[in-house]
């Protein structure tokens, strides 16, 4: 028995001074009894011996020495261990420390309570850390706070560039007896978005419709309608020729948008439409060539059959040119420009939606008024998609031919 008590006496011991981790036994009134050289390098002492006698108060500030007193003189009175406790200490020099402590009864051969044995992990380098990725982890979400904030501002801002009202004609005429009807549609995949419409009274007959995609999605391609909305302000009353117009917003984009750093682009296509006349000039920039719906005939059809009739997109080439189309639209006809988010989209077969079975959706629709138009083209493309939504933005921008401006109101 002397000799197993004896092994286990130096198994303790060895342990003791060679674990990093604090182990300390403490009397009834919560005095070291005993502690281990780690628990002694921590309090400031050369040796263990020299903390025997000393309690928390010697070592902790007041408010911490406080509470591991009590915690202690719970465990005596309860018998109850306490265990896995993160505790954060300050030292009487300043130090903050974090442990990891587990406390229980130290009993004595009748099994009476006479202190308590505490062992403690420092975690100090782990809860800095800890603390450290919080600090990150709340600075993170204040930017992305503000991000969101000047998103939605941006979207807000977006919403200003399209329409809000449409020029009637003849000026003064009330809207439902204007010679031209207008329409637009506009969904975002996201907040904001790279698509963009306007429509704009260049004259007394004559109204200009533009409508631009610009690459990508999100705040890039948000900033590029904002560049584009800027410049085309002056440029649709200065350039009434659809194709020389895109010429000049190209020239114009180039140098901006071809930056080492920067590299957008977008597609474009450009009305001028005579509400006298009937007579829809036109030019293309990448973009999807438009619908002509034929409401008195009841068929649709693409404005244009031109075998090539789109110019590369804006901001591509320097030499680009843009070749200016003529359409004609009777009283009934409709013109309808998109993005190419309405049609690509996918079933879920994987088959893609595409022009083809656009246009045949548009002839099954083709007698409805052109506000009617936009939302069943639309709900037929949902229908289609797998998911039931659009994976890109989409925008629509018609206008219709109601009656020749030079006639009175009725006489078709």
């Amino acid at each position: 028995m002397s000799e197993i008590s004896y092994s286990t006496r130096v198994l303790l011991k060895n342990l003791m001074e060679n674990m990093a981790d604090k182990i300390y036994l403490k009397d009834l009134q919560s005095r070291f009894i005993l502690v281990n050289k780690s628990t002694a390098q921590t309090l400031g002492y050369a040796s263990p011996e020299e903390a025997v006698g000393k309690c928390d108060f010697d070592h902790f500030h007041e408010e911490d020495a406080r509470r591991k007193f009590a915690d202690e003189q719970t465990i005596i009175k309860s018998g109850k261990s306490l265990v896995g406790l993160e505790e954060r200490s300050t030292m009487g020099d300043g130090r903050v420390i974090w442990t990891s402590t587990s406390k229980m009864p130290l009993m004595d051969k009748a099994g009476q309570v006479v202190g308590t044995c505490g062992i403690s992990r420092d975690i100090t380098q782990f809860k800095e850390a800890e603390v450290q990725a919080e600090r990150y982890a709340e600075e993170i979400r204040r930017i992305n706070e503000g991000l969101e904030q000047d998103v939605l501002m941006a979207a807000e801002l977006q919403k200003t560039f399209f329409p809000h009202s449409y020029p009637v004609f003849p000026e003064g005429a009330r809207p439902e007896e204007s010679a031209v009807q207008f329409h637009h549609h506009y969904h975002p995949s996201g907040t904001v978005s790279g698509d963009f419409c306007a429509v704009r009274r260049l004259s007394k007959t004559k109204c200009g419709v533009l409508q631009c995609d610009v690459m990508g999605h999100g705040v890039r391609a948000a900033l590029g309608t904002a560049l584009i909305c800027a410049i085309i302000e002056e440029l649709m009353h200065q350039e009434h020729n659809p194709g020389r117009f895109l010429d000049r917003l190209n020239q114009t984009l180039l140098p901006i948008l071809r930056q080492e750093d920067i590299f957008l682009y977008a597609t474009a296509c450009y009305m001028v439409y005579d509400a006298k006349t009937g007579q829809v000039d036109f030019a293309n920039a990448g973009h999807p060539t438009p619908l002509c719906i034929r409401g008195s005939e009841g068929k649709a059809e693409w404005l244009t059959d031109e075998p090539n009739p789109h110019g590369p997109a804006l901001a591509i080439a320097e030499d680009a040119s843009y070749q200016t189309m003529t359409a004609m639209l009777q009283p009934g006809d409709t013109a309808l420009m998109f993005t190419d988010g309405l049609y690509e989209v996918e079933s879920a077969a994987g088959e893609e939606f595409g022009e083809q079975r656009l246009l045949d959706t548009a002839r099954r629709h083709c007698r409805l008024p052109l506000q009617e138009i936009v939302p069943a083209l639309i709900n037929d493309v949902r229908h289609f998609s797998a998911t039931g939504e659009f994976d890109d933005d989409i925008c629509l921008v018609g206008l219709k031919n109601q009656r020749f401006m030079n006639e009175e109101v009725g006489s078709c």
